[in-house]
């Protein structure tokens, strides 16, 4: 019954911004452990930045300085603000959850990020 939802891609110029946003159906509780997950055509998915129930943001080394992880449990959201934009970073973008009590996962549908002159 959990739905991620995630919002916010689109089309982007090299250098520009976009700010994703991934809306769960239920609750975000305090120990659920959040996450952005990319996967380009014929490609893995890759982590792209996760945020603990601690609250540590952790960050894959190609969007660090660039992209912030931040979640809103009151609004059951999280967000990935994504800044300094290349083509390299085109791709579908995932919104995961992993709930603190039994770790089960849930995956949203994604949202397209394509960055392009």
């Amino acid at each position: 019954q959990v739905q991620l939802v995630e919002s916010g891609g689109g089309l982007v110029r090299p250098g520009g911004s976009l700010r994703l946003s991934c809306a769960a159906s239920i609750r975000i509780w305090g120990i659920d452990t959040m996450g952005w997950y990319r996967q380009a055509p014929g490609k893995q998915r890759d982590v792209v930045a996760t945020i603990t129930s601690g609250g540590s943001p952790y960050y894959a080394d190609f969007v660090k300085g660039r992209f912030a992880i931040s979640r809103d449990n009151g609004k059951n959201t999280v967000y990935l603000q994504m800044n300094s934009l290349t083509p390299d970073d085109t791709a579908l973008y995932y919104c995961k959850m992993i709930r603190g009590l039994g770790n089960a996962e849930y995956w949203g549908q994604g949202t397209q990020v394509t960055v392009s002159s």
